[in-house]
Protein backbone atom coordinates (compact mmCIF):
# COMPACT_ATOMS: atom_id res chain seq x y z
CA UNK A 1 0.00 0.00 0.00
CA UNK A 2 2.93 2.23 0.21
CA UNK A 3 3.77 2.42 -3.35
CA UNK A 4 -0.47 1.65 -4.70
CA UNK A 5 -2.59 2.33 -1.87
CA UNK A 6 -5.41 0.33 -4.02
CA UNK A 7 -7.77 -2.05 -2.38
CA UNK A 8 -9.03 -3.67 -5.49
CA UNK A 9 -5.60 -4.47 -6.74
CA UNK A 10 -4.59 -5.74 -3.36
CA UNK A 11 -7.53 -7.82 -3.00
CA UNK A 12 -6.92 -9.21 -6.44
CA UNK A 13 -2.84 -9.79 -5.08
CA UNK A 14 -4.05 -11.83 -2.15
CA UNK A 15 -6.53 -13.87 -4.40
CA UNK A 16 -3.77 -14.48 -6.99
CA UNK A 17 -1.77 -15.59 -4.03
CA UNK A 18 -4.18 -18.30 -3.04
CA UNK A 19 -4.89 -19.35 -6.52
CA UNK A 20 -1.32 -19.80 -6.66
CA UNK A 21 -0.70 -21.69 -3.20
CA UNK A 22 -3.71 -24.22 -3.76
CA UNK A 23 -1.95 -25.24 -7.68
CA UNK A 24 1.39 -26.02 -6.21
CA UNK A 25 1.79 -29.92 -6.40
CA UNK A 26 2.11 -32.43 -3.57
CA UNK A 27 5.62 -32.86 -4.51
CA UNK A 28 6.78 -29.66 -4.76
CA UNK A 29 4.78 -28.77 -1.30
CA UNK A 30 7.41 -31.42 0.63
CA UNK A 31 9.91 -30.05 -1.25
CA UNK A 32 9.11 -26.78 0.34
CA UNK A 33 8.77 -28.57 4.01
CA UNK A 34 12.15 -30.43 3.41
CA UNK A 35 14.13 -26.64 2.58
CA UNK A 36 12.09 -25.47 5.26
CA UNK A 37 14.23 -27.94 7.55
CA UNK A 38 17.50 -26.61 6.55
CA UNK A 39 16.58 -22.84 4.75
CA UNK A 40 20.24 -22.10 4.24
CA UNK A 41 20.77 -25.88 2.33
CA UNK A 42 22.38 -23.53 -0.63
CA UNK A 43 25.21 -22.49 1.92
CA UNK A 44 26.46 -25.65 1.98
CA UNK A 45 30.45 -26.67 0.46
CA UNK A 46 28.34 -29.12 -1.63
CA UNK A 47 26.82 -26.36 -3.85
CA UNK A 48 28.16 -26.04 -6.85
CA UNK A 49 26.40 -24.62 -9.95
CA UNK A 50 26.47 -24.69 -14.11
CA UNK A 51 24.52 -22.13 -16.62
CA UNK A 52 24.29 -23.03 -20.32
CA UNK A 53 21.90 -22.76 -23.49
CA UNK A 54 19.15 -25.50 -23.59
CA UNK A 55 19.96 -25.44 -26.88
CA UNK A 56 23.79 -25.54 -26.89
CA UNK A 57 23.98 -28.19 -24.83
CA UNK A 58 20.95 -30.66 -25.28
CA UNK A 59 19.33 -29.21 -28.12
CA UNK A 60 15.93 -29.47 -26.45
CA UNK A 61 14.67 -29.59 -22.71
CA UNK A 62 14.49 -33.20 -23.22
CA UNK A 63 17.73 -33.80 -24.52
CA UNK A 64 19.06 -31.80 -21.17
CA UNK A 65 17.28 -33.97 -19.00
CA UNK A 66 18.99 -37.26 -20.92
CA UNK A 67 22.58 -35.15 -19.94
CA UNK A 68 21.80 -34.90 -17.00
CA UNK A 69 24.22 -37.77 -15.33
CA UNK A 70 26.86 -35.63 -16.90
CA UNK A 71 26.05 -32.80 -14.86
CA UNK A 72 26.19 -34.85 -11.72
CA UNK A 73 29.74 -36.66 -13.18
CA UNK A 74 30.59 -32.40 -12.69
CA UNK A 75 29.59 -32.34 -9.33
CA UNK A 76 26.46 -29.64 -10.31
CA UNK A 77 24.29 -29.04 -7.73
CA UNK A 78 22.34 -26.07 -9.48
CA UNK A 79 21.50 -25.91 -13.29
CA UNK A 80 20.85 -22.26 -14.80
CA UNK A 81 19.41 -22.56 -17.94
CA UNK A 82 19.06 -19.57 -20.30
CA UNK A 83 16.13 -17.91 -20.87
CA UNK A 84 13.64 -20.74 -23.27
CA UNK A 85 9.85 -18.59 -22.70
CA UNK A 86 8.38 -18.19 -25.71
CA UNK A 87 9.93 -15.07 -27.75
CA UNK A 88 10.48 -14.14 -31.73
CA UNK A 89 12.21 -16.53 -33.58
CA UNK A 90 14.41 -13.89 -35.48
CA UNK A 91 16.91 -10.57 -34.38
CA UNK A 92 14.20 -9.49 -32.21
CA UNK A 93 14.56 -12.25 -29.76
CA UNK A 94 17.98 -10.86 -27.98
CA UNK A 95 18.66 -14.07 -26.64
CA UNK A 96 15.13 -14.99 -25.62
CA UNK A 97 15.35 -11.77 -22.92
CA UNK A 98 12.25 -10.33 -25.70
CA UNK A 99 9.32 -12.62 -23.90
CA UNK A 100 6.42 -13.13 -26.25
CA UNK A 101 4.97 -15.77 -23.50
CA UNK A 102 5.59 -15.74 -19.67
CA UNK A 103 4.00 -19.44 -19.27
CA UNK A 104 5.22 -21.11 -22.75
CA UNK A 105 8.28 -22.66 -23.37
CA UNK A 106 10.31 -21.76 -27.08
CA UNK A 107 8.41 -24.40 -28.74
CA UNK A 108 12.13 -25.67 -30.64
CA UNK A 109 13.09 -26.27 -27.15
CA UNK A 110 9.72 -28.10 -25.87
CA UNK A 111 7.10 -27.57 -24.14
CA UNK A 112 6.03 -26.41 -20.07
CA UNK A 113 5.38 -30.27 -19.70
CA UNK A 114 9.04 -31.40 -20.39
CA UNK A 115 10.07 -28.09 -18.13
CA UNK A 116 8.26 -29.69 -15.45
CA UNK A 117 9.22 -33.48 -16.14
CA UNK A 118 13.27 -31.95 -16.57
CA UNK A 119 12.62 -30.09 -13.13
CA UNK A 120 11.45 -33.54 -11.50
CA UNK A 121 14.25 -35.46 -12.46
CA UNK A 122 16.57 -32.33 -10.93
CA UNK A 123 14.75 -33.06 -7.75
CA UNK A 124 15.27 -36.91 -7.75
CA UNK A 125 19.16 -36.01 -8.38
CA UNK A 126 19.61 -32.84 -5.91
CA UNK A 127 19.66 -30.61 -8.32
CA UNK A 128 18.47 -27.15 -8.46
CA UNK A 129 16.79 -26.02 -11.52
CA UNK A 130 17.52 -21.94 -11.88
CA UNK A 131 15.23 -19.78 -14.96
CA UNK A 132 15.73 -16.21 -15.69
CA UNK A 133 12.59 -13.95 -15.46
CA UNK A 134 12.51 -10.97 -17.21
CA UNK A 135 11.12 -7.88 -15.59
CA UNK A 136 11.68 -4.98 -17.42
CA UNK A 137 10.36 -5.18 -20.41
CA UNK A 138 7.89 -7.51 -22.89
CA UNK A 139 8.50 -8.72 -26.57
CA UNK A 140 6.52 -6.16 -28.63
CA UNK A 141 5.41 -9.26 -29.35
CA UNK A 142 3.26 -10.29 -26.41
CA UNK A 143 -0.20 -9.70 -25.99
CA UNK A 144 -0.31 -7.09 -23.78
CA UNK A 145 1.56 -5.22 -26.25
CA UNK A 146 -0.22 -6.53 -29.60
CA UNK A 147 -3.31 -5.42 -27.84
CA UNK A 148 -1.20 -2.06 -26.64
CA UNK A 149 -0.53 -1.33 -30.82
CA UNK A 150 -4.57 -1.87 -31.63
CA UNK A 151 -5.42 1.30 -29.33
CA UNK A 152 -6.70 -1.13 -26.08
CA UNK A 153 -6.08 1.71 -23.07
CA UNK A 154 -5.52 -0.92 -20.58
CA UNK A 155 -2.87 -2.77 -22.14
CA UNK A 156 -1.63 0.45 -23.32
CA UNK A 157 -1.47 1.75 -19.68
CA UNK A 158 1.05 -1.29 -19.01
CA UNK A 159 3.55 0.54 -20.58
CA UNK A 160 4.87 3.93 -21.05
CA UNK A 161 2.61 5.54 -24.12
CA UNK A 162 2.76 8.62 -24.84
CA UNK A 163 1.45 10.76 -27.62
CA UNK A 164 4.23 12.92 -28.47
CA UNK A 165 7.85 13.60 -27.58
CA UNK A 166 7.41 15.91 -24.42
CA UNK A 167 7.66 13.67 -21.94
CA UNK A 168 10.17 11.40 -23.27
CA UNK A 169 12.55 13.98 -24.01
CA UNK A 170 12.36 14.81 -20.51
CA UNK A 171 13.32 11.54 -19.25
CA UNK A 172 16.02 11.60 -21.94
CA UNK A 173 17.74 14.56 -19.96
CA UNK A 174 18.53 12.44 -16.73
CA UNK A 175 18.19 8.66 -17.55
CA UNK A 176 21.08 6.53 -19.35
CA UNK A 177 21.13 5.47 -22.00
CA UNK A 178 22.12 1.14 -21.80
CA UNK A 179 23.39 0.90 -26.02
CA UNK A 180 24.33 3.69 -26.83
CA UNK A 181 26.18 2.37 -29.93
CA UNK A 182 23.67 -0.72 -30.76
CA UNK A 183 20.39 1.31 -29.83
CA UNK A 184 20.59 4.96 -29.02
CA UNK A 185 17.71 6.59 -26.63
CA UNK A 186 15.26 5.00 -24.23
CA UNK A 187 11.94 5.26 -26.53
CA UNK A 188 10.90 4.27 -30.11
CA UNK A 189 8.55 5.93 -32.06
CA UNK A 190 5.42 3.67 -33.44
CA UNK A 191 4.72 4.73 -36.73
CA UNK A 192 1.98 2.68 -37.28
CA UNK A 193 -0.11 4.44 -34.16
CA UNK A 194 1.90 7.87 -33.52
CA UNK A 195 2.56 7.11 -30.53
CA UNK A 196 5.75 6.85 -28.70
CA UNK A 197 6.92 4.11 -26.17
CA UNK A 198 9.73 3.59 -23.86
CA UNK A 199 12.51 1.05 -24.65
CA UNK A 200 15.35 1.18 -22.38
CA UNK A 201 16.96 -1.60 -23.79
CA UNK A 202 15.82 -2.55 -27.43
CA UNK A 203 12.75 -1.08 -29.89
CA UNK A 204 11.25 -4.09 -29.65
CA UNK A 205 11.71 -4.81 -26.06
CA UNK A 206 8.78 -2.75 -24.54
CA UNK A 207 9.34 -1.66 -20.53
CA UNK A 208 6.82 -2.03 -18.40
CA UNK A 209 4.88 0.28 -16.41
CA UNK A 210 4.98 -0.96 -12.39
CA UNK A 211 3.46 2.32 -11.18
CA UNK A 212 0.46 0.35 -12.40
CA UNK A 213 -0.54 -2.40 -9.69
CA UNK A 214 -2.01 -4.72 -12.40
CA UNK A 215 1.52 -4.86 -13.84
CA UNK A 216 3.16 -5.83 -10.34
CA UNK A 217 0.10 -8.32 -10.20
CA UNK A 218 0.62 -10.07 -13.12
CA UNK A 219 4.01 -10.31 -13.47
CA UNK A 220 4.20 -11.57 -9.87
CA UNK A 221 1.98 -14.32 -10.85
CA UNK A 222 3.42 -15.11 -13.97
CA UNK A 223 6.42 -15.56 -11.44
CA UNK A 224 4.81 -18.22 -9.43
CA UNK A 225 3.70 -20.01 -12.63
CA UNK A 226 7.10 -20.74 -13.22
CA UNK A 227 8.04 -21.68 -9.51
CA UNK A 228 4.84 -24.25 -9.80
CA UNK A 229 5.99 -25.74 -12.65
CA UNK A 230 9.43 -26.89 -10.49
CA UNK A 231 11.50 -23.99 -10.73
CA UNK A 232 14.06 -23.50 -7.41
CA UNK A 233 15.54 -20.28 -8.00
CA UNK A 234 13.82 -17.27 -10.08
CA UNK A 235 16.72 -14.86 -11.86
CA UNK A 236 15.26 -11.21 -11.91
CA UNK A 237 16.41 -9.69 -14.76
CA UNK A 238 17.52 -5.93 -14.90
CA UNK A 239 15.79 -5.58 -11.48
CA UNK A 240 17.47 -2.07 -10.86
CA UNK A 241 15.98 -0.75 -13.71
CA UNK A 242 11.64 -1.26 -13.24
CA UNK A 243 10.46 1.67 -11.57
CA UNK A 244 10.92 5.07 -13.95
CA UNK A 245 10.53 8.30 -12.17
CA UNK A 246 10.86 11.52 -14.18
CA UNK A 247 13.72 13.52 -12.67
CA UNK A 248 16.09 10.51 -11.94
CA UNK A 249 17.91 8.17 -13.74
CA UNK A 250 15.66 5.45 -13.55
CA UNK A 251 17.83 3.01 -11.84
CA UNK A 252 17.97 1.86 -8.10
CA UNK A 253 15.22 3.87 -7.08
CA UNK A 254 13.48 3.10 -3.51
CA UNK A 255 10.17 1.55 -4.79
CA UNK A 256 12.24 -1.52 -6.86
CA UNK A 257 13.40 -2.43 -3.16
CA UNK A 258 10.07 -2.26 -2.44
CA UNK A 259 8.66 -4.15 -5.44
CA UNK A 260 11.52 -7.04 -4.82
CA UNK A 261 10.55 -7.33 -1.15
CA UNK A 262 6.88 -7.87 -1.94
CA UNK A 263 8.08 -10.67 -4.31
CA UNK A 264 10.35 -12.26 -1.60
CA UNK A 265 7.18 -12.38 0.33
CA UNK A 266 4.84 -13.73 -2.38
CA UNK A 267 7.55 -16.28 -2.81
CA UNK A 268 7.33 -17.08 1.33
CA UNK A 269 3.90 -17.62 0.61
CA UNK A 270 3.08 -19.57 -1.72
CA UNK A 271 6.83 -21.27 -2.65
CA UNK A 272 8.98 -21.23 0.44
CA UNK A 273 11.74 -22.96 -1.15
CA UNK A 274 12.18 -21.12 -4.06
CA UNK A 275 15.07 -18.10 -4.10
CA UNK A 276 15.26 -15.34 -5.91
CA UNK A 277 18.84 -14.08 -7.10
CA UNK A 278 19.03 -10.43 -8.30
CA UNK A 279 21.10 -9.59 -11.51
CA UNK A 280 22.31 -6.08 -10.45
CA UNK A 281 24.79 -5.21 -13.03
CA UNK A 282 25.99 -1.93 -10.65
CA UNK A 283 29.06 -0.72 -8.51
CA UNK A 284 29.36 -2.11 -5.11
CA UNK A 285 27.19 0.13 -3.26
CA UNK A 286 23.78 -0.21 -5.48
CA UNK A 287 24.48 -3.97 -5.28
CA UNK A 288 24.10 -4.77 -1.61
CA UNK A 289 20.90 -2.74 -0.64
CA UNK A 290 19.08 -5.71 -2.79
CA UNK A 291 19.82 -8.40 -0.04
CA UNK A 292 17.43 -6.58 2.01
CA UNK A 293 17.62 -7.13 5.65
CA UNK A 294 17.10 -10.01 7.61
CA UNK A 295 13.72 -8.72 8.82
CA UNK A 296 13.31 -7.43 5.66
CA UNK A 297 14.73 -9.99 2.73
CA UNK A 298 14.68 -9.25 -1.18
CA UNK A 299 17.14 -11.13 -3.06
CA UNK A 300 18.58 -14.11 -1.45
CA UNK A 301 21.40 -13.99 -3.66
CA UNK A 302 23.11 -11.43 -6.17
CA UNK A 303 26.06 -11.95 -8.65
CA UNK A 304 29.32 -10.91 -8.09
CA UNK A 305 29.76 -8.80 -10.58
CA UNK A 306 32.19 -6.60 -9.34
CA UNK A 307 35.00 -9.59 -8.04
CA UNK A 308 34.31 -11.19 -11.57
CA UNK A 309 35.65 -8.64 -13.72
CA UNK A 310 38.43 -7.39 -11.21
CA UNK A 311 39.98 -11.43 -11.34
CA UNK A 312 40.71 -10.51 -15.37
CA UNK A 313 42.16 -7.43 -14.22
CA UNK A 314 44.07 -8.76 -12.06
CA UNK A 315 45.20 -11.46 -14.91
CA UNK A 316 45.99 -8.58 -17.20
CA UNK A 317 47.96 -6.60 -14.45
CA UNK A 318 49.95 -9.34 -12.11
CA UNK A 319 48.46 -6.84 -9.38
CA UNK A 320 46.57 -8.43 -6.49
CA UNK A 321 45.93 -5.18 -4.76
CA UNK A 322 42.27 -3.90 -5.90
CA UNK A 323 40.67 -7.67 -5.42
CA UNK A 324 42.72 -7.92 -1.77
CA UNK A 325 40.72 -4.72 -1.11
CA UNK A 326 37.38 -5.67 -2.10
CA UNK A 327 37.54 -8.98 -0.13
CA UNK A 328 38.37 -6.69 2.81
CA UNK A 329 35.28 -5.03 1.91
CA UNK A 330 32.96 -8.51 1.02
CA UNK A 331 34.71 -9.73 4.63
CA UNK A 332 32.15 -6.94 6.60
CA UNK A 333 29.15 -7.84 4.75
CA UNK A 334 26.10 -9.21 6.60
CA UNK A 335 26.07 -12.97 6.72
CA UNK A 336 22.31 -12.66 4.55
CA UNK A 337 24.94 -11.43 2.03
CA UNK A 338 25.04 -14.69 -0.22
CA UNK A 339 27.04 -13.89 -3.80
CA UNK A 340 27.01 -16.22 -6.85
CA UNK A 341 30.62 -16.78 -8.46
CA UNK A 342 31.43 -16.93 -11.97
CA UNK A 343 34.25 -16.12 -14.05
CA UNK A 344 32.38 -16.15 -17.56
CA UNK A 345 28.69 -16.12 -18.13
CA UNK A 346 26.81 -15.64 -21.71
CA UNK A 347 27.18 -11.61 -21.44
CA UNK A 348 30.55 -9.65 -21.81
CA UNK A 349 32.72 -8.33 -19.64
CA UNK A 350 32.33 -4.61 -18.46
CA UNK A 351 35.23 -2.86 -16.82
CA UNK A 352 33.06 -1.35 -14.02
CA UNK A 353 36.18 -1.44 -11.33
CA UNK A 354 37.14 1.01 -9.10
CA UNK A 355 38.30 3.40 -10.80
CA UNK A 356 38.66 5.17 -7.36
CA UNK A 357 40.91 3.03 -5.25
CA UNK A 358 42.88 2.36 -8.66
CA UNK A 359 43.53 6.18 -8.91
CA UNK A 360 46.01 6.03 -5.86
CA UNK A 361 47.88 3.66 -7.87
CA UNK A 362 47.63 6.16 -10.96
CA UNK A 363 45.56 4.04 -12.62
CA UNK A 364 43.10 6.63 -14.91
CA UNK A 365 40.02 5.12 -16.16
CA UNK A 366 39.47 5.24 -20.06
CA UNK A 367 43.81 4.00 -20.43
CA UNK A 368 43.11 1.39 -18.15
CA UNK A 369 40.16 0.16 -20.09
CA UNK A 370 41.69 0.30 -23.42
CA UNK A 371 45.07 -1.94 -21.96
CA UNK A 372 42.55 -4.29 -20.01
CA UNK A 373 40.62 -4.52 -24.08
CA UNK A 374 43.97 -4.38 -25.41
CA UNK A 375 45.80 -7.25 -23.65
CA UNK A 376 42.41 -9.69 -23.48
CA UNK A 377 41.91 -9.03 -27.80
CA UNK A 378 45.51 -10.06 -28.17
CA UNK A 379 46.97 -6.47 -29.15
CA UNK A 380 48.89 -5.82 -26.55
CA UNK A 381 52.77 -7.11 -26.69
CA UNK A 382 53.36 -10.50 -25.50
CA UNK A 383 49.53 -11.08 -24.86
CA UNK A 384 48.85 -14.94 -25.01
CA UNK A 385 44.74 -13.82 -24.94
CA UNK A 386 42.17 -14.04 -27.78
CA UNK A 387 38.70 -12.24 -26.88
CA UNK A 388 36.72 -9.98 -28.66
CA UNK A 389 35.18 -6.55 -27.96
CA UNK A 390 31.21 -6.04 -27.69
CA UNK A 391 29.45 -2.68 -28.20
CA UNK A 392 33.33 -0.99 -29.25
CA UNK A 393 32.72 2.69 -28.70
CA UNK A 394 35.86 4.77 -29.46
CA UNK A 395 33.29 8.21 -28.59
CA UNK A 396 32.70 6.37 -25.11
CA UNK A 397 36.32 4.28 -24.63
CA UNK A 398 33.91 1.61 -22.85
CA UNK A 399 33.69 -1.41 -25.09
CA UNK A 400 33.79 -4.65 -23.17
CA UNK A 401 34.96 -8.23 -23.91
CA UNK A 402 34.05 -11.58 -25.06
CA UNK A 403 35.44 -14.86 -24.90
CA UNK A 404 35.75 -18.25 -23.38
CA UNK A 405 37.60 -18.82 -20.13
CA UNK A 406 39.81 -20.75 -21.83
CA UNK A 407 40.52 -18.30 -25.08
CA UNK A 408 40.80 -15.65 -22.66
CA UNK A 409 43.73 -17.47 -20.33
CA UNK A 410 45.92 -18.05 -23.79
CA UNK A 411 44.87 -21.77 -24.79
CA UNK A 412 43.80 -20.84 -28.13
CA UNK A 413 46.26 -18.94 -29.21
CA UNK A 414 49.03 -21.71 -27.68
CA UNK A 415 47.45 -24.67 -29.28
CA UNK A 416 47.70 -22.59 -33.03
CA UNK A 417 51.63 -21.61 -32.48
CA UNK A 418 51.94 -25.21 -31.35
CA UNK A 419 53.99 -24.26 -27.88
CA UNK A 420 53.63 -26.58 -25.13
CA UNK A 421 55.42 -24.65 -22.58
CA UNK A 422 52.40 -21.50 -23.45
CA UNK A 423 49.78 -24.34 -23.34
CA UNK A 424 50.93 -25.70 -19.82
CA UNK A 425 51.19 -21.38 -18.37
CA UNK A 426 47.80 -20.73 -20.25
CA UNK A 427 46.27 -24.17 -18.74
CA UNK A 428 48.15 -23.54 -15.30
CA UNK A 429 45.75 -19.92 -15.21
CA UNK A 430 42.66 -21.53 -16.34
CA UNK A 431 43.04 -23.79 -12.83
CA UNK A 432 43.83 -20.78 -10.95
CA UNK A 433 41.50 -19.01 -12.35
CA UNK A 434 38.71 -21.70 -11.38
CA UNK A 435 40.67 -22.57 -7.61
CA UNK A 436 40.35 -18.98 -7.04
CA UNK A 437 36.03 -18.96 -8.03
CA UNK A 438 35.98 -22.07 -5.55
CA UNK A 439 36.84 -20.52 -2.62
CA UNK A 440 35.17 -17.36 -2.58
CA UNK A 441 32.27 -17.06 -0.39
CA UNK A 442 28.69 -17.79 -1.79
CA UNK A 443 27.94 -20.52 -4.60
CA UNK A 444 30.55 -20.74 -7.47
CA UNK A 445 28.81 -21.23 -10.85
CA UNK A 446 30.97 -22.27 -13.75
CA UNK A 447 29.97 -21.54 -17.67
CA UNK A 448 28.97 -24.53 -19.55
CA UNK A 449 31.98 -25.71 -21.59
CA UNK A 450 34.35 -24.09 -19.55
CA UNK A 451 34.85 -26.88 -17.90
CA UNK A 452 36.45 -28.86 -20.53
CA UNK A 453 38.33 -25.70 -22.16
CA UNK A 454 35.91 -25.21 -24.47
CA UNK A 455 37.65 -22.29 -26.76
CA UNK A 456 36.01 -19.26 -28.66
CA UNK A 457 33.32 -20.45 -31.17
CA UNK A 458 35.24 -18.38 -34.14
CA UNK A 459 32.60 -19.37 -37.04
CA UNK A 460 29.77 -17.34 -35.31
CA UNK A 461 31.15 -14.78 -38.10
CA UNK A 462 29.94 -16.52 -40.66
CA UNK A 463 26.69 -16.62 -39.51
CA UNK A 464 24.47 -13.52 -40.99
CA UNK A 465 22.68 -14.00 -38.28
CA UNK A 466 24.79 -13.72 -35.43
CA UNK A 467 27.87 -11.83 -37.14
CA UNK A 468 26.82 -8.31 -35.83
CA UNK A 469 27.27 -9.59 -31.87
CA UNK A 470 29.92 -10.92 -30.77
CA UNK A 471 28.50 -12.41 -27.34
CA UNK A 472 28.25 -15.21 -29.71
CA UNK A 473 31.72 -16.04 -29.69
CA UNK A 474 31.48 -17.68 -26.39
CA UNK A 475 27.76 -18.75 -26.63
CA UNK A 476 29.02 -21.99 -29.34
CA UNK A 477 27.53 -25.29 -29.22
CA UNK A 478 28.31 -27.68 -26.44
CA UNK A 479 31.43 -29.87 -27.65
CA UNK A 480 30.09 -33.34 -26.84
CA UNK A 481 32.97 -34.46 -29.09
CA UNK A 482 35.83 -33.39 -26.83
CA UNK A 483 33.58 -34.06 -23.56
CA UNK A 484 34.19 -37.75 -24.86
CA UNK A 485 37.76 -37.49 -23.77
CA UNK A 486 37.19 -35.80 -20.22
CA UNK A 487 38.42 -38.90 -18.33
CA UNK A 488 41.53 -39.47 -20.15
CA UNK A 489 44.14 -37.58 -18.79
CA UNK A 490 46.60 -37.39 -21.74
CA UNK A 491 44.46 -35.19 -23.74
CA UNK A 492 43.84 -31.80 -23.22
CA UNK A 493 40.24 -32.15 -22.23
CA UNK A 494 41.10 -34.97 -19.71
CA UNK A 495 43.53 -32.27 -18.12
CA UNK A 496 41.10 -29.40 -17.83
CA UNK A 497 38.02 -31.46 -16.80
CA UNK A 498 40.09 -33.71 -14.47
CA UNK A 499 41.81 -30.77 -12.75
CA UNK A 500 38.33 -28.83 -12.04
CA UNK A 501 36.67 -31.71 -11.13
CA UNK A 502 39.36 -32.47 -8.62
CA UNK A 503 38.84 -29.28 -7.03
CA UNK A 504 34.87 -29.33 -6.72
CA UNK A 505 35.15 -32.59 -5.33
CA UNK A 506 37.77 -31.15 -3.08
CA UNK A 507 35.98 -28.41 -2.03
CA UNK A 508 32.42 -30.57 -1.62
CA UNK A 509 34.62 -33.20 0.74
CA UNK A 510 35.56 -30.00 3.37
CA UNK A 511 33.29 -28.41 5.28
CA UNK A 512 35.53 -25.34 5.61
CA UNK A 513 34.29 -24.07 1.83
CA UNK A 514 31.19 -23.73 3.93
CA UNK A 515 29.46 -20.35 2.58
CA UNK A 516 29.00 -18.97 6.26
CA UNK A 517 33.01 -19.29 7.05
CA UNK A 518 34.64 -16.29 7.98
CA UNK A 519 36.89 -15.31 5.19
CA UNK A 520 39.75 -12.51 4.66
CA UNK A 521 42.83 -11.78 2.50
CA UNK A 522 46.74 -11.68 3.85
CA UNK A 523 49.41 -10.04 2.88
CA UNK A 524 52.18 -12.53 1.36
CA UNK A 525 54.39 -9.84 0.55
CA UNK A 526 54.41 -9.85 -3.56
CA UNK A 527 51.93 -7.82 -4.90
CA UNK A 528 51.21 -10.60 -7.66
CA UNK A 529 50.54 -13.12 -5.15
CA UNK A 530 46.89 -13.12 -3.31
CA UNK A 531 46.34 -14.54 0.19
CA UNK A 532 43.12 -15.83 1.43
CA UNK A 533 42.25 -17.02 4.59
CA UNK A 534 38.90 -19.00 5.63
CA UNK A 535 37.94 -20.15 9.20
CA UNK A 536 35.40 -22.20 9.86
CA UNK A 537 34.01 -24.83 12.87
CA UNK A 538 37.68 -25.15 14.33
CA UNK A 539 39.42 -25.39 11.28
CA UNK A 540 41.87 -23.10 8.86
CA UNK A 541 42.52 -23.05 5.49
CA UNK A 542 45.11 -20.75 3.91
CA UNK A 543 44.53 -19.87 -0.37
CA UNK A 544 47.60 -18.66 -2.31
CA UNK A 545 47.43 -17.80 -5.76
CA UNK A 546 50.28 -16.20 -8.33
CA UNK A 547 48.52 -14.01 -11.00
CA UNK A 548 51.64 -13.87 -12.87
CA UNK A 549 53.68 -15.65 -15.33
CA UNK A 550 56.58 -15.52 -12.86
CA UNK A 551 57.60 -18.05 -9.72
CA UNK A 552 57.23 -15.10 -6.86
CA UNK A 553 58.65 -15.99 -3.52
CA UNK A 554 56.19 -15.70 -0.43
CA UNK A 555 56.04 -15.72 2.73
CA UNK A 556 53.65 -17.90 4.67
CA UNK A 557 52.77 -18.87 8.69
CA UNK A 558 55.00 -21.56 9.74
CA UNK A 559 52.42 -23.99 11.09
CA UNK A 560 51.10 -27.87 10.53
CA UNK A 561 49.89 -26.86 7.08
CA UNK A 562 48.24 -29.81 5.33
CA UNK A 563 48.41 -29.54 1.66
CA UNK A 564 44.82 -30.22 0.50
CA UNK A 565 45.70 -30.96 -3.64
CA UNK A 566 48.79 -33.00 -2.70
CA UNK A 567 48.27 -34.57 0.63
CA UNK A 568 51.43 -36.41 0.49
CA UNK A 569 53.57 -32.99 -0.15
CA UNK A 570 55.75 -32.20 3.03
CA UNK A 571 56.72 -28.28 3.65
CA UNK A 572 59.85 -27.80 6.01
CA UNK A 573 58.93 -25.10 8.08
CA UNK A 574 61.50 -22.52 7.95
CA UNK A 575 62.52 -20.70 11.37
CA UNK A 576 60.93 -18.07 12.90
CA UNK A 577 57.49 -16.84 12.53
CA UNK A 578 57.51 -17.01 8.92
CA UNK A 579 58.86 -19.25 5.82
CA UNK A 580 59.66 -18.46 2.61
CA UNK A 581 57.40 -20.22 0.03
CA UNK A 582 57.91 -20.47 -4.04
CA UNK A 583 54.74 -20.77 -5.75
CA UNK A 584 55.23 -21.12 -9.64
CA UNK A 585 53.92 -18.90 -12.52
CA UNK A 586 50.28 -19.00 -12.03
CA UNK A 587 50.15 -21.67 -9.29
CA UNK A 588 47.92 -22.12 -6.36
CA UNK A 589 47.99 -23.69 -2.90
CA UNK A 590 45.17 -24.27 -0.96
CA UNK A 591 46.64 -25.48 2.73
CA UNK A 592 44.31 -26.34 5.79
CA UNK A 593 44.74 -26.87 9.32
CA UNK A 594 42.86 -27.34 12.94
CA UNK A 595 42.75 -24.07 15.07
Amino acid sequence: MSIYNDEKAFDFFLGMLKKAYSERKATLRNLDERRLENPEAHHSNKMVGMMMYTEKFGGTLKGVEEKLPYLKECGVKYLHLMPLLDSPDDERSDGGYAVSDFRKVRPDLGTMDDLEDLAASCHRRGIRLCLDFVMNHTSEDHEWAKAARKGDKGAQEKYFFYDNWDIPNEFEKTMPQVFPETAPGSFTYLEDIFKVVMTSFYPFQWDLNYANPMVFNDMTENMLYLANRGVDIIRLDAVPYIWKELGTNCRNLPQVHTLVRMMNLACSIVCPSVLLLGEVVMEPKEVVPYFGTPEKPECDMLYNVTTMCTIWHTLATRDVRLLRHQLEILEILPDNCMFQNYLRCHDDIGWGLDYGYLGWFGTQQAPHKKYLNDWFTGKWPGSPSRGELYNDSEALADARLCGTTASLCGVESAIESGDTNALDTAVAADFMLHAWMLMLRGIPVLYSGDEIGMLNDNKYHLDPDKAADSRNLHRGDFRWDLAEHRNDPETLTGRIFGGITRLINIRRENQIFHSDANMYPVNLGDDRVLGVVREYKGQKMLGIYNFSEHSCRTEIETADWKDMIEPEREYIPGEGPKSEYWIEPYGFRWFIRDL
